[in-house]
């Protein structure tokens, strides 16, 4: 009697393949995607550990080790920039991941169609607003000039505050046009969650009494929390991971001490300076701290509750 093998097993699972052909079909476009640009460009990791040469190419280019990360941590700035990538991670995410779980109980007990769809869109259209026009929206509404906002606020007879050149403005303009820009797309995910609660739940809370807010509280609010979970986990995992293009939009010289975020510096030095291995070992260097956050955060959740990635 033969025993199943390896060969078996690789049998079975071609089988299996050829008899689910239309599936696998359906999948490669999303595989490809993420093969070619997500998992291909990682052959120039190295380049974090060399003395990268553009005439060499990356094999050619001498190893120099950790000397680039060495260099990223004892330099004068370091700290500075982790604090400020830090510091607008953990305001977004304190002030922008609560308002669209809101947002979306707050239209979910709407009950006249036509201003329910009116609100919904009006939240939802600045989402489709690009980056730069939403920077640009920002610098005209507050220049020290032409800046409607600035009027208004001195048409009130106070002081205005130097918006765009104030250091300590930056994060809170910055975290504010974010929140406004996405929160109502936010939204969406969490008004799907809410189309699956049961009618019935509901309608027994009525007759037992209960009030619209205690209603929200004990079947609205638990039936969100595994999404509100998952979303939470993605959201740590990428918490150094502020983007550059609307900083960057909005950064000057004199807001650079609050401004100057750790994607804003390794576009300086990457693109405009010229230091390959260097803007790469940091870049690297944040993506390892962010991987490590989402493993951590989705493992402290996985043992307190039964939401996690996985």
């Amino acid at each position: 009697m033969l025993k199943p093998g390896k060969n078996g097993a690789g049998k079975s699972l071609w089988k299996r393949i050829i008899q689910n052909w239309e599936l696998y079909i359906f999948i490669a476009p999303a595989f490809l995607y993420f093969l070619i640009f997500s998992y291909g460009p990682m052959y120039g990791i190295q380049i974090a550990f060399k003395n990268f040469i553009p005439t060499k190419g990356i094999t050619g280019s001498p190893w120099v080790g950790f000397d680039h990360f060495e260099r990223f941590f004892h330099s004068y700035y370091f700290w500075d920039l982790l604090w400020n990538t830090l510091s607008i991670s953990l305001y977004e995410l304190a002030v922008g991941f609560p308002i669209p779980i809101i947002l979306a109980l707050a239209f979910n007990e709407i009950r006249n169609g036509f201003f329910k769809k009116l609100a919904q869109t009006v939240t939802y259209a600045p989402h489709f607003i690009s980056v730069v026009v939403m920077a640009g929206m920002i610098i005209a509404f507050l220049s020290p000039s032409t800046g409607i906002i600035i009027h208004l606020i001195e048409g009130l007879g106070l002081q205005a505050p130097a918006f765009l050149t104030d250091p300590r403005w930056f994060k809170t303009i910055y975290v504010l046009s974010g929140v406004w820009q996405s929160t109502g797309w936010g939204t969406i995910i969490y008004l799907a969650a809410l189309s699956g609660v049961d009618p019935g739940l509901h309608e027994a809370a009525i007759i037992d009494g209960a009030s619209r807010f205690q209603r929200i509280r004990h079947i609205n609010i638990p039936t969100l929390l595994p999404t509100m979970t998952i979303l939470l986990i993605l959201n740590m995992g990428s918490l150094l991971g502020v983007g550059f293009e609307k900083i960057l939009l909005l950064q000057n010289p004199l807001n650079m001490t609050s401004s100057d975020v750790i994607s804003t510096f390794v576009y300086r030095s990457g693109l405009v300076d010229a230091q390959y291995s260097f803007s790469t070992a940091i870049g690297l260097f944040n993506s390892v701290i962010n991987c490590i956050l989402l493993i951590t955060v989705n493992q402290i959740v996985r043992r307190t509750s039964e939401n996690s990635l996985w």
